[in-house]
Protein backbone atom coordinates (compact mmCIF):
# COMPACT_ATOMS: atom_id res chain seq x y z
CA UNK A 1 0.00 0.00 0.00
CA UNK A 2 1.28 3.48 -0.89
CA UNK A 3 1.06 6.03 1.89
CA UNK A 4 1.06 9.75 1.15
CA UNK A 5 3.67 12.01 2.60
CA UNK A 6 2.84 13.33 6.07
CA UNK A 7 2.17 16.90 4.96
CA UNK A 8 -0.64 15.91 2.63
CA UNK A 9 -3.93 16.10 4.53
CA UNK A 10 -7.09 14.79 2.84
CA UNK A 11 -10.15 17.06 2.94
CA UNK A 12 -12.72 16.87 5.72
CA UNK A 13 -15.42 15.56 3.39
CA UNK A 14 -13.31 12.65 2.20
CA UNK A 15 -12.17 11.90 5.74
CA UNK A 16 -15.78 11.90 6.90
CA UNK A 17 -16.76 9.47 4.14
CA UNK A 18 -13.98 7.11 5.13
CA UNK A 19 -15.01 7.36 8.77
CA UNK A 20 -18.65 6.70 7.96
CA UNK A 21 -17.74 3.69 5.80
CA UNK A 22 -15.44 2.29 8.48
CA UNK A 23 -18.21 2.37 11.04
CA UNK A 24 -21.28 1.77 8.89
CA UNK A 25 -20.13 -1.38 7.07
CA UNK A 26 -19.74 -3.32 10.36
CA UNK A 27 -23.36 -2.38 11.07
CA UNK A 28 -24.38 -4.49 8.08
CA UNK A 29 -22.34 -7.36 9.49
CA UNK A 30 -24.09 -6.91 12.84
CA UNK A 31 -27.54 -7.03 11.26
CA UNK A 32 -26.66 -10.31 9.55
CA UNK A 33 -24.74 -11.91 12.40
CA UNK A 34 -26.82 -11.05 15.49
CA UNK A 35 -29.81 -13.32 14.69
CA UNK A 36 -27.44 -16.19 13.90
CA UNK A 37 -25.37 -15.59 17.05
CA UNK A 38 -28.55 -15.36 19.12
CA UNK A 39 -29.78 -18.67 17.70
CA UNK A 40 -26.41 -20.41 17.89
CA UNK A 41 -25.31 -19.28 21.35
CA UNK A 42 -28.73 -19.10 22.98
CA UNK A 43 -30.22 -16.12 24.78
CA UNK A 44 -28.05 -16.40 27.90
CA UNK A 45 -24.67 -16.87 26.19
CA UNK A 46 -25.50 -14.15 23.66
CA UNK A 47 -26.43 -11.80 26.50
CA UNK A 48 -23.09 -12.53 28.14
CA UNK A 49 -21.27 -11.92 24.84
CA UNK A 50 -22.86 -8.47 24.61
CA UNK A 51 -21.75 -7.78 28.18
CA UNK A 52 -18.23 -8.91 27.24
CA UNK A 53 -18.21 -6.34 24.43
CA UNK A 54 -19.22 -3.71 27.00
CA UNK A 55 -16.56 -4.78 29.52
CA UNK A 56 -13.66 -4.75 27.05
CA UNK A 57 -14.79 -1.40 25.73
CA UNK A 58 -14.92 0.06 29.21
CA UNK A 59 -11.53 -1.18 30.38
CA UNK A 60 -9.90 -0.06 27.14
CA UNK A 61 -10.49 3.49 28.37
CA UNK A 62 -7.67 3.11 30.89
CA UNK A 63 -5.47 5.03 28.47
CA UNK A 64 -6.29 8.12 30.60
CA UNK A 65 -7.25 10.09 27.51
CA UNK A 66 -3.75 9.91 26.05
CA UNK A 67 -4.94 8.58 22.68
CA UNK A 68 -7.29 11.54 22.30
CA UNK A 69 -4.61 13.92 23.59
CA UNK A 70 -2.21 12.58 20.95
CA UNK A 71 -4.69 13.44 18.20
CA UNK A 72 -5.05 17.00 19.48
CA UNK A 73 -1.29 17.57 19.92
CA UNK A 74 -0.37 16.06 16.55
CA UNK A 75 -3.00 18.15 14.74
CA UNK A 76 -1.88 21.36 16.45
CA UNK A 77 1.82 20.74 15.81
CA UNK A 78 1.12 20.09 12.13
CA UNK A 79 -0.92 23.32 11.96
CA UNK A 80 2.05 25.20 13.47
CA UNK A 81 4.52 23.44 11.17
CA UNK A 82 6.41 21.86 14.08
CA UNK A 83 6.66 18.09 13.80
CA UNK A 84 10.28 17.36 14.71
CA UNK A 85 9.48 16.58 18.35
CA UNK A 86 6.58 14.26 17.57
CA UNK A 87 8.52 10.92 17.49
CA UNK A 88 9.80 11.36 21.04
CA UNK A 89 6.40 12.50 22.30
CA UNK A 90 4.68 9.55 20.63
CA UNK A 91 7.14 6.97 21.97
CA UNK A 92 6.69 8.38 25.48
CA UNK A 93 2.91 8.27 25.16
CA UNK A 94 2.84 4.70 23.83
CA UNK A 95 5.10 3.45 26.62
CA UNK A 96 2.86 5.10 29.19
CA UNK A 97 -0.22 3.60 27.55
CA UNK A 98 1.33 0.12 27.69
CA UNK A 99 1.89 0.48 31.44
CA UNK A 100 -1.66 1.71 31.91
CA UNK A 101 -2.89 -1.28 29.92
CA UNK A 102 -1.15 -3.68 32.28
CA UNK A 103 -2.78 -1.89 35.22
CA UNK A 104 -6.18 -2.24 33.54
CA UNK A 105 -5.58 -5.96 33.01
CA UNK A 106 -4.79 -6.41 36.69
CA UNK A 107 -7.94 -4.49 37.67
CA UNK A 108 -10.11 -6.61 35.39
CA UNK A 109 -8.57 -9.85 36.66
CA UNK A 110 -9.32 -8.82 40.24
CA UNK A 111 -12.89 -7.76 39.42
CA UNK A 112 -13.82 -10.75 37.27
CA UNK A 113 -14.74 -13.19 40.09
CA UNK A 114 -17.05 -10.60 41.64
CA UNK A 115 -18.65 -9.77 38.29
CA UNK A 116 -19.26 -13.42 37.41
CA UNK A 117 -20.30 -14.82 40.78
CA UNK A 118 -22.19 -11.87 42.25
CA UNK A 119 -22.83 -8.79 40.13
CA UNK A 120 -24.15 -10.12 36.82
CA UNK A 121 -26.66 -12.78 37.92
CA UNK A 122 -25.04 -15.36 35.62
CA UNK A 123 -26.50 -18.90 35.81
CA UNK A 124 -24.38 -21.24 37.92
CA UNK A 125 -23.76 -23.70 35.08
CA UNK A 126 -22.17 -20.96 32.95
CA UNK A 127 -20.02 -19.28 35.60
CA UNK A 128 -16.79 -21.26 35.06
CA UNK A 129 -17.00 -20.75 31.30
CA UNK A 130 -17.67 -17.01 31.67
CA UNK A 131 -14.86 -16.67 34.21
CA UNK A 132 -12.28 -18.06 31.77
CA UNK A 133 -13.66 -15.94 28.94
CA UNK A 134 -13.40 -12.74 30.99
CA UNK A 135 -9.81 -13.56 32.01
CA UNK A 136 -8.96 -13.92 28.33
CA UNK A 137 -10.57 -10.55 27.67
CA UNK A 138 -8.44 -9.02 30.41
CA UNK A 139 -5.25 -10.17 28.70
CA UNK A 140 -6.20 -8.25 25.55
CA UNK A 141 -6.73 -4.88 27.24
CA UNK A 142 -3.10 -3.58 26.82
CA UNK A 143 -3.31 -4.36 23.10
CA UNK A 144 -6.54 -2.40 22.78
CA UNK A 145 -5.13 0.59 24.69
CA UNK A 146 -1.92 0.82 22.64
CA UNK A 147 -3.97 0.50 19.46
CA UNK A 148 -5.93 3.60 20.48
CA UNK A 149 -2.62 5.47 20.66
CA UNK A 150 -1.63 4.43 17.14
CA UNK A 151 -5.07 5.41 15.89
CA UNK A 152 -4.77 8.80 17.61
CA UNK A 153 -1.54 9.50 15.70
CA UNK A 154 -3.10 8.71 12.33
CA UNK A 155 -6.18 10.79 13.13
CA UNK A 156 -3.98 13.73 14.10
CA UNK A 157 -2.57 13.53 10.58
CA UNK A 158 -6.15 13.39 9.28
CA UNK A 159 -5.40 9.95 7.79
CA UNK A 160 -8.88 8.57 8.34
CA UNK A 161 -8.51 6.68 5.08
CA UNK A 162 -5.79 4.56 6.68
CA UNK A 163 -7.49 4.09 10.06
CA UNK A 164 -10.65 2.94 8.33
CA UNK A 165 -8.84 0.52 6.04
CA UNK A 166 -8.24 -1.30 9.33
CA UNK A 167 -11.43 -0.41 11.20
CA UNK A 168 -13.69 -1.68 8.42
CA UNK A 169 -12.47 -5.30 8.32
CA UNK A 170 -11.93 -5.38 12.08
CA UNK A 171 -15.45 -4.13 12.73
CA UNK A 172 -16.87 -6.81 10.45
CA UNK A 173 -14.67 -9.42 12.14
CA UNK A 174 -16.11 -8.47 15.56
CA UNK A 175 -19.41 -10.01 14.48
CA UNK A 176 -18.42 -12.54 11.82
CA UNK A 177 -15.48 -13.92 13.82
CA UNK A 178 -17.68 -15.32 16.62
CA UNK A 179 -20.13 -16.52 13.97
CA UNK A 180 -17.37 -18.46 12.21
CA UNK A 181 -16.48 -20.38 15.37
CA UNK A 182 -20.06 -21.59 16.04
CA UNK A 183 -19.85 -24.70 13.81
CA UNK A 184 -16.96 -25.90 15.99
CA UNK A 185 -17.84 -24.64 19.47
CA UNK A 186 -20.49 -22.71 21.39
CA UNK A 187 -18.10 -22.15 24.28
CA UNK A 188 -17.60 -18.47 25.10
CA UNK A 189 -13.88 -18.99 25.66
CA UNK A 190 -13.44 -19.98 22.01
CA UNK A 191 -15.59 -17.06 20.86
CA UNK A 192 -13.57 -14.54 22.89
CA UNK A 193 -10.27 -16.10 21.75
CA UNK A 194 -11.21 -15.35 18.13
CA UNK A 195 -11.89 -11.71 19.05
CA UNK A 196 -8.55 -11.40 20.86
CA UNK A 197 -6.64 -12.70 17.83
CA UNK A 198 -8.39 -10.06 15.73
CA UNK A 199 -7.36 -7.30 18.14
CA UNK A 200 -3.70 -8.37 17.92
CA UNK A 201 -3.81 -8.24 14.12
CA UNK A 202 -5.43 -4.79 14.27
CA UNK A 203 -2.72 -3.44 16.58
CA UNK A 204 0.04 -4.66 14.27
CA UNK A 205 -1.59 -3.04 11.25
CA UNK A 206 -1.98 0.30 13.05
CA UNK A 207 1.66 0.27 14.13
CA UNK A 208 2.90 -0.41 10.59
CA UNK A 209 0.85 2.45 9.13
CA UNK A 210 2.06 4.88 11.79
CA UNK A 211 5.66 4.15 10.84
CA UNK A 212 4.82 4.68 7.17
CA UNK A 213 3.15 8.03 7.87
CA UNK A 214 5.79 9.22 10.36
CA UNK A 215 9.11 7.58 9.43
CA UNK A 216 10.81 9.15 12.45
CA UNK A 217 9.17 6.48 14.59
CA UNK A 218 11.63 3.95 13.13
CA UNK A 219 14.47 5.53 15.08
CA UNK A 220 15.20 4.53 18.64
CA UNK A 221 14.31 7.68 20.58
CA UNK A 222 14.46 7.52 24.39
CA UNK A 223 11.24 8.50 26.15
CA UNK A 224 11.05 11.98 27.64
CA UNK A 225 9.54 11.46 31.08
CA UNK A 226 9.03 15.20 31.40
CA UNK A 227 6.28 14.93 28.79
CA UNK A 228 4.19 12.61 30.94
CA UNK A 229 2.87 15.45 33.10
CA UNK A 230 1.51 17.53 30.20
CA UNK A 231 0.05 14.42 28.57
CA UNK A 232 -1.74 13.39 31.75
CA UNK A 233 -2.99 16.92 32.42
CA UNK A 234 -4.45 17.16 28.94
CA UNK A 235 -5.87 13.66 29.09
CA UNK A 236 -6.97 13.82 32.73
CA UNK A 237 -10.44 15.29 32.23
CA UNK A 238 -10.81 13.32 29.01
CA UNK A 239 -10.23 10.27 31.18
CA UNK A 240 -13.01 11.30 33.55
CA UNK A 241 -15.33 11.51 30.56
CA UNK A 242 -13.97 8.27 29.07
CA UNK A 243 -14.61 6.42 32.34
CA UNK A 244 -17.92 7.94 33.41
CA UNK A 245 -19.56 8.10 29.99
CA UNK A 246 -19.15 4.40 29.03
CA UNK A 247 -20.22 3.49 32.56
CA UNK A 248 -23.47 5.38 32.08
CA UNK A 249 -23.85 3.94 28.58
CA UNK A 250 -23.58 0.37 29.87
CA UNK A 251 -25.22 0.90 33.29
CA UNK A 252 -28.72 0.20 31.99
CA UNK A 253 -27.76 -3.25 30.69
CA UNK A 254 -26.03 -4.26 33.90
CA UNK A 255 -29.01 -3.04 35.97
CA UNK A 256 -31.45 -4.94 33.73
CA UNK A 257 -29.36 -8.07 34.31
CA UNK A 258 -29.22 -7.52 38.07
CA UNK A 259 -32.86 -6.41 38.58
CA UNK A 260 -34.61 -8.56 35.96
CA UNK A 261 -32.53 -11.39 34.42
CA UNK A 262 -29.72 -12.15 31.99
CA UNK A 263 -32.29 -13.46 29.51
CA UNK A 264 -34.31 -10.23 29.51
CA UNK A 265 -31.21 -8.16 28.75
CA UNK A 266 -31.14 -9.63 25.24
CA UNK A 267 -34.52 -8.02 24.47
CA UNK A 268 -33.00 -4.65 25.36
CA UNK A 269 -29.45 -5.10 24.10
CA UNK A 270 -30.42 -6.33 20.64
CA UNK A 271 -32.38 -3.21 19.57
CA UNK A 272 -29.84 -1.11 21.48
CA UNK A 273 -26.91 -2.53 19.54
CA UNK A 274 -28.68 -1.91 16.23
CA UNK A 275 -30.18 1.53 16.90
CA UNK A 276 -27.09 2.98 18.53
CA UNK A 277 -25.08 1.88 15.50
CA UNK A 278 -26.67 4.96 13.89
CA UNK A 279 -24.22 6.90 16.01
CA UNK A 280 -21.54 5.78 13.57
CA UNK A 281 -22.31 8.93 11.59
CA UNK A 282 -21.95 11.53 14.38
CA UNK A 283 -19.04 9.59 15.85
CA UNK A 284 -17.40 9.48 12.42
CA UNK A 285 -17.91 13.20 11.95
CA UNK A 286 -16.74 13.95 15.49
CA UNK A 287 -13.57 11.97 14.86
CA UNK A 288 -12.84 14.05 11.77
CA UNK A 289 -13.82 17.38 13.28
CA UNK A 290 -11.86 16.90 16.52
CA UNK A 291 -8.42 17.49 14.93
CA UNK A 292 -10.03 20.00 12.51
CA UNK A 293 -11.41 22.06 15.41
CA UNK A 294 -8.01 21.98 17.15
CA UNK A 295 -6.07 23.01 14.04
CA UNK A 296 -8.63 25.64 12.99
CA UNK A 297 -8.59 27.27 16.42
CA UNK A 298 -4.81 27.64 16.18
CA UNK A 299 -5.02 29.28 12.74
CA UNK A 300 -8.33 31.22 12.80
CA UNK A 301 -10.77 31.00 15.76
CA UNK A 302 -13.59 32.70 13.85
CA UNK A 303 -13.55 29.96 11.18
CA UNK A 304 -14.00 27.35 13.90
CA UNK A 305 -17.57 28.57 14.52
CA UNK A 306 -18.44 27.88 10.88
CA UNK A 307 -17.04 24.34 11.19
CA UNK A 308 -19.12 23.86 14.33
CA UNK A 309 -22.38 24.86 12.63
CA UNK A 310 -21.73 22.68 9.59
CA UNK A 311 -20.90 19.69 11.74
CA UNK A 312 -24.17 20.04 13.68
CA UNK A 313 -26.23 20.38 10.49
CA UNK A 314 -24.52 17.37 8.95
CA UNK A 315 -25.44 15.25 11.98
CA UNK A 316 -29.03 16.51 12.14
CA UNK A 317 -29.96 16.10 8.49
CA UNK A 318 -28.20 12.76 8.14
CA UNK A 319 -29.70 11.13 11.22
CA UNK A 320 -33.23 12.55 11.15
CA UNK A 321 -34.62 10.58 8.14
CA UNK A 322 -33.33 7.25 9.49
CA UNK A 323 -34.61 7.97 13.00
CA UNK A 324 -38.00 8.87 11.57
CA UNK A 325 -38.19 5.54 9.75
CA UNK A 326 -37.08 3.56 12.80
CA UNK A 327 -39.65 5.12 15.11
CA UNK A 328 -42.47 4.62 12.63
CA UNK A 329 -41.65 1.03 11.67
CA UNK A 330 -39.89 -0.31 14.80
CA UNK A 331 -42.37 -3.12 15.40
CA UNK A 332 -42.52 -4.14 11.74
CA UNK A 333 -38.73 -4.23 11.38
CA UNK A 334 -38.23 -6.28 14.53
CA UNK A 335 -40.96 -8.72 13.50
CA UNK A 336 -39.31 -9.32 10.13
CA UNK A 337 -35.80 -9.52 11.57
CA UNK A 338 -36.21 -11.44 14.83
CA UNK A 339 -39.84 -12.58 15.01
CA UNK A 340 -42.98 -11.57 16.89
CA UNK A 341 -41.69 -12.20 20.46
CA UNK A 342 -38.89 -9.68 19.97
CA UNK A 343 -41.23 -7.23 18.25
CA UNK A 344 -43.69 -7.39 21.14
CA UNK A 345 -41.09 -6.85 23.84
CA UNK A 346 -38.63 -4.55 22.08
CA UNK A 347 -40.52 -2.19 19.73
CA UNK A 348 -41.11 0.55 22.32
CA UNK A 349 -37.48 0.19 23.40
CA UNK A 350 -36.36 0.76 19.83
CA UNK A 351 -38.55 3.87 19.47
CA UNK A 352 -37.21 5.57 22.59
CA UNK A 353 -33.65 4.63 21.75
CA UNK A 354 -34.03 6.07 18.25
CA UNK A 355 -35.10 9.45 19.66
CA UNK A 356 -32.18 9.29 22.06
CA UNK A 357 -29.74 8.53 19.26
CA UNK A 358 -30.72 11.73 17.45
CA UNK A 359 -30.19 13.83 20.58
CA UNK A 360 -27.01 11.99 21.48
CA UNK A 361 -25.67 12.45 17.96
CA UNK A 362 -26.28 16.19 18.13
CA UNK A 363 -24.58 16.29 21.52
CA UNK A 364 -21.38 14.83 20.08
CA UNK A 365 -20.76 18.10 18.22
CA UNK A 366 -20.45 20.46 21.24
CA UNK A 367 -18.82 17.63 23.21
CA UNK A 368 -16.08 17.29 20.57
CA UNK A 369 -15.84 21.05 20.17
CA UNK A 370 -15.19 21.71 23.87
CA UNK A 371 -12.58 18.98 24.11
CA UNK A 372 -10.81 20.11 20.93
CA UNK A 373 -10.53 23.63 22.32
CA UNK A 374 -8.86 22.34 25.48
CA UNK A 375 -11.86 22.28 27.84
CA UNK A 376 -12.39 18.58 28.57
CA UNK A 377 -12.91 19.59 32.20
CA UNK A 378 -16.37 20.88 31.29
CA UNK A 379 -17.52 17.59 29.77
CA UNK A 380 -15.98 15.64 32.64
CA UNK A 381 -17.65 17.70 35.37
CA UNK A 382 -21.00 17.51 33.61
CA UNK A 383 -20.92 13.74 33.46
CA UNK A 384 -19.83 13.41 37.08
CA UNK A 385 -22.92 15.41 38.06
CA UNK A 386 -25.14 13.36 35.75
CA UNK A 387 -24.06 9.93 36.98
CA UNK A 388 -25.86 9.70 40.36
CA UNK A 389 -29.03 11.30 38.97
CA UNK A 390 -29.10 8.88 36.04
CA UNK A 391 -28.33 5.88 38.25
CA UNK A 392 -31.30 6.62 40.51
CA UNK A 393 -33.57 7.41 37.55
CA UNK A 394 -32.78 4.36 35.44
CA UNK A 395 -33.04 2.03 38.46
CA UNK A 396 -36.48 3.39 39.33
CA UNK A 397 -37.73 3.18 35.76
CA UNK A 398 -36.45 -0.38 35.26
CA UNK A 399 -38.24 -1.49 38.41
CA UNK A 400 -41.50 0.14 37.33
CA UNK A 401 -41.40 0.00 33.50
CA UNK A 402 -38.94 -2.81 32.78
CA UNK A 403 -36.78 -2.50 29.67
CA UNK A 404 -39.06 0.24 28.28
CA UNK A 405 -38.15 2.32 31.33
CA UNK A 406 -34.45 1.75 30.71
CA UNK A 407 -34.84 3.14 27.18
CA UNK A 408 -36.80 6.15 28.44
CA UNK A 409 -34.11 6.93 31.02
CA UNK A 410 -31.33 6.67 28.44
CA UNK A 411 -33.23 8.97 26.06
CA UNK A 412 -33.83 11.57 28.79
CA UNK A 413 -30.21 11.54 29.89
CA UNK A 414 -28.67 12.06 26.46
CA UNK A 415 -31.24 14.75 25.61
CA UNK A 416 -30.52 16.80 28.72
CA UNK A 417 -26.80 16.24 28.21
CA UNK A 418 -26.97 17.64 24.65
CA UNK A 419 -28.87 20.75 25.75
CA UNK A 420 -26.33 21.52 28.47
CA UNK A 421 -23.36 20.95 26.14
CA UNK A 422 -24.73 23.39 23.55
CA UNK A 423 -25.27 25.89 26.36
CA UNK A 424 -21.70 25.49 27.63
CA UNK A 425 -20.40 26.01 24.10
CA UNK A 426 -22.21 29.33 23.85
CA UNK A 427 -20.95 30.44 27.25
CA UNK A 428 -17.29 29.48 26.79
CA UNK A 429 -16.88 30.29 23.09
CA UNK A 430 -18.70 33.52 22.30
CA UNK A 431 -18.01 33.27 18.57
CA UNK A 432 -20.34 30.25 18.43
CA UNK A 433 -23.46 32.04 19.70
CA UNK A 434 -24.70 33.15 16.29
CA UNK A 435 -24.29 29.57 15.06
CA UNK A 436 -26.27 28.26 18.02
CA UNK A 437 -29.15 30.64 17.29
CA UNK A 438 -29.25 29.47 13.67
CA UNK A 439 -29.20 25.81 14.73
CA UNK A 440 -32.19 26.11 17.10
CA UNK A 441 -34.83 26.29 14.34
CA UNK A 442 -33.82 23.15 12.36
CA UNK A 443 -33.40 21.12 15.56
CA UNK A 444 -36.86 22.05 16.87
CA UNK A 445 -38.36 21.47 13.43
CA UNK A 446 -36.82 17.99 13.26
CA UNK A 447 -37.99 17.00 16.73
CA UNK A 448 -41.53 18.16 15.90
CA UNK A 449 -41.58 15.84 12.88
CA UNK A 450 -40.84 12.84 15.11
CA UNK A 451 -43.67 13.27 17.62
CA UNK A 452 -46.59 11.92 15.53
CA UNK A 453 -44.69 8.75 14.60
CA UNK A 454 -44.92 7.49 18.20
CA UNK A 455 -48.72 7.32 18.00
CA UNK A 456 -49.40 5.95 14.51
CA UNK A 457 -50.29 2.24 14.40
CA UNK A 458 -51.70 1.38 10.97
CA UNK A 459 -49.09 0.60 8.32
CA UNK A 460 -50.81 2.77 5.70
CA UNK A 461 -50.99 5.76 8.05
CA UNK A 462 -47.36 5.37 9.05
CA UNK A 463 -46.21 5.10 5.45
CA UNK A 464 -48.19 8.16 4.36
CA UNK A 465 -46.93 10.26 7.25
CA UNK A 466 -43.30 9.25 6.77
CA UNK A 467 -43.37 10.07 3.05
CA UNK A 468 -44.93 13.47 3.75
CA UNK A 469 -42.53 14.23 6.59
CA UNK A 470 -39.48 13.31 4.51
CA UNK A 471 -40.68 15.49 1.63
CA UNK A 472 -41.24 18.40 4.00
CA UNK A 473 -37.82 17.85 5.60
CA UNK A 474 -36.02 17.91 2.26
CA UNK A 475 -37.86 21.01 1.04
CA UNK A 476 -37.61 23.08 4.22
CA UNK A 477 -34.10 21.88 4.99
CA UNK A 478 -32.79 22.78 1.54
CA UNK A 479 -34.43 26.19 1.12
CA UNK A 480 -34.66 27.39 4.73
CA UNK A 481 -31.94 25.80 6.86
CA UNK A 482 -28.96 25.38 4.51
CA UNK A 483 -26.90 28.41 3.52
CA UNK A 484 -26.08 28.94 -0.16
CA UNK A 485 -22.48 27.74 0.22
CA UNK A 486 -23.70 24.64 2.06
CA UNK A 487 -26.18 23.88 -0.73
CA UNK A 488 -23.32 24.22 -3.22
CA UNK A 489 -21.24 21.70 -1.27
CA UNK A 490 -24.11 19.20 -1.14
CA UNK A 491 -24.88 19.66 -4.84
CA UNK A 492 -21.23 19.09 -5.77
CA UNK A 493 -21.11 15.87 -3.74
CA UNK A 494 -24.38 14.63 -5.24
CA UNK A 495 -23.08 15.25 -8.77
CA UNK A 496 -19.86 13.43 -7.96
CA UNK A 497 -21.73 10.41 -6.60
CA UNK A 498 -24.27 10.32 -9.45
CA UNK A 499 -21.45 10.36 -11.99
CA UNK A 500 -19.83 7.44 -10.25
CA UNK A 501 -16.56 9.26 -9.60
CA UNK A 502 -15.93 7.43 -6.31
CA UNK A 503 -12.18 7.55 -6.76
CA UNK A 504 -12.22 11.36 -6.66
CA UNK A 505 -14.36 11.25 -3.53
CA UNK A 506 -12.20 8.87 -1.55
CA UNK A 507 -8.74 9.62 -2.89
Amino acid sequence: MTVDKPHRRPGLGRSALWNVAGQAVPLGAAVLAIPLLLHGLGTERFGILTLAWVVIGYFSLFDLGIGRALTKIVAEEIARGRTSALPQLIRTALLLMGLLGLAATLAMVLLTPWLVHSALNIPHELQDEVLRAFYLLAASVPIVIITSGFRGILEGYNRFDLTNLIRLPMGVFTFLGPLGILPYSHNLVAVIAVLVVGRIAGAAAHAWLCVRVLPGLRHAVPPDWGMIGPLLRLGGWMTVTNVVSPFMVSLDRFLITAILSVAVVAYYTTPYEVVTKLLVLPVALAGVFFPAFSASYVRDPSATSILFERAAKAVLFSLLPVVLLLIAFAGDLLRIWLGSPFATRSSVVMQWLAIGVLMNGLGTVPFTFLQALGRPDLTGKLQILELPVYWVGVTWLIRHQGIDGAAMAWCARVGIDAIILFGLTGIKFKESRSSLYRLAAPVLFGMALLVPTMFLKALVAKTAYVLGALSLLITVGWFRFLASDERAIVARWVRTIRQGRWKSVLA
